[in-house]
């Protein structure tokens, strides 16, 4: 059992969120503090009145305390097992690992009850990645369970950290061992994954079903990938018998990256060119060259005090891509920021389109898929959103 050294006492009328299962415990929120607890620390939270509800990660912090458990009841040794488990059947029955797909996301954070904690999985190898010092603590506990739990399915655990507050950039094997690059299938669609040395934990697979909307409307067209990364939206629409691809990146290992994967599914080179530059400068002054863009950004706005900025860099953005995209084109726009909500996404999308002067209609709503879960109790969670844009 995990050991706690505080407990928390809430103010009086601040527990109705906890008493709603959100994850998350804010500073304001506690009254006192009983025992002296460091960052990563387990701790209990309890009402005015001296009821237990819950147990998590202690930071000094806004937000103090990650919750991994509701209720009087101590999880107990197995809550990372338990959970993880859980995580797992529920990507099982989204069919998420067949023959021809055998990477997903297997716990996402809040999404699975395992707040500061995401584990992405690569055809036999999990990526772990903590955003919380509790999480980073807990790391040789996580590895555990993850062999525990998922045994024959798992022969390497890597742990990937960003340095981020008390958490130091840590790189290392929690168990076995496995060469990089690393192939995947998704979808049927082969691809290099280096989670050693790539962004994040070394391929965005939150956006595997948008790229398969991307496929859908990529017949016959030219297509232009700006932010490509890894090239994942150039090979579902070079597959779907796109006419040309162009893929666009200010990284240089980020192209590198797109060719060895344009490669690796031995597509025709003549009708796909990397280009790496900025793609704020590519867009400049072209008109009506491509049939279908992607618009793919990092996250413009990753705190609420560059929200404003943010908004002018999506809009500036979309702009430019809605000139360059000939009549009848289709956009694929996308905002990774959590900060940015759906509706002021949605509001900068029609501020561009009347700055570029052109008539835009919606096509679809786009958004993560079912292995970035959200819980219901926790909105914060939806980050991923986008849209399908047909431009006259």
């Amino acid at each position: 059992m995990f050991s706690l050294t505080a407990t928390l006492t809430l103010k009086p009328g601040r527990d109705s969120s906890i008493r709603r299962f959100h994850p998350w415990l804010f500073s304001g929120a506690i009254q006192k503090t009983e025992g002296n607890p460091a960052d990563g620390d387990w701790v209990g939270v309890q009402s005015a009145q001296g009821e237990v509800l819950g147990y998590g990660h202690y930071q000094k912090n806004t937000i103090t305390v990650r919750l991994l458990s509701f209720g009087a009841l101590h999880p107990g040794q197995s809550v990372y097992a338990v959970k993880i488990e859980k995580a797992w059947r529920q990507r099982l029955a989204c069919g998420l690992l067949q023959e021809n797909n055998n990477a997903f996301r297997l716990v996402h954070g809040e999404g699975d009850g395992l707040p500061g904690l995401i584990i992405d999985y690569y055809h036999g190898v999990a990526v772990v990645q903590a955003h919380s010092t509790g999480m980073d603590a807990d790391r040789q506990a996580i590895a555990l369970a993850l062999q525990e739990t998922l045994g024959h399915h798992v022969h390497a655990v890597f742990y990937k950290n960003q340095p981020q507050g008390a958490i130091k950039s840590t790189q290392t094997y929690l168990m076995g061992m496995s060469a990089v690059p690393h192939q995947i299938q998704e979808h049927g669609h082969l691809f290099w994954v280096d989670w050693e040395e790539g962004q994040k934990t070394g391929f965005f697979l939150d956006q595997r079903e948008n790229r398969k909307r991307v496929a859908a409307y990529s017949q016959g067209r030219k297509v232009l990938n700006t932010f490509c990364y890894t090239g994942g939206f150039s090979v579902y629409a070079l597959k779907a018998g796109a006419d040309l691809v162009h893929s666009v990146d200010a990284s240089a290992k980020a192209i590198e990256l797109t060719q060895r994967n344009i490669q690796l599914n031995a597509f025709d080179p003549t009708v796909h060119s990397c280009v790496a530059m900025d793609t704020f400068d590519y867009l400049k002054d072209k008109r009506h060259t491509y049939d279908l863009i992607i618009l793919d950004p990092p996250a413009f706005a990753k705190h609420k005090d560059s929200k404003h900025q943010a908004m002018k860099g999506y809009q500036r953005l979309n702009a430019e891509a809605m000139k360059a995209i000939a009549p009848g084109g289709i956009l694929f726009t996308f905002s990774c920021s959590q900060v940015v909500d759906r509706q002021l996404f949605y509001d900068t999308i029609v501020s561009a389109a009347i700055q570029a002067g052109r008539e835009i209609k919606v096509l679809e709503h786009l958004g993560q898929p079912a292995d970035h879960p959200v819980s219901i109790y926790h909105r914060e969670g939806e980050y991923l959103k986008g849209l399908v844009l047909y431009v006259a």
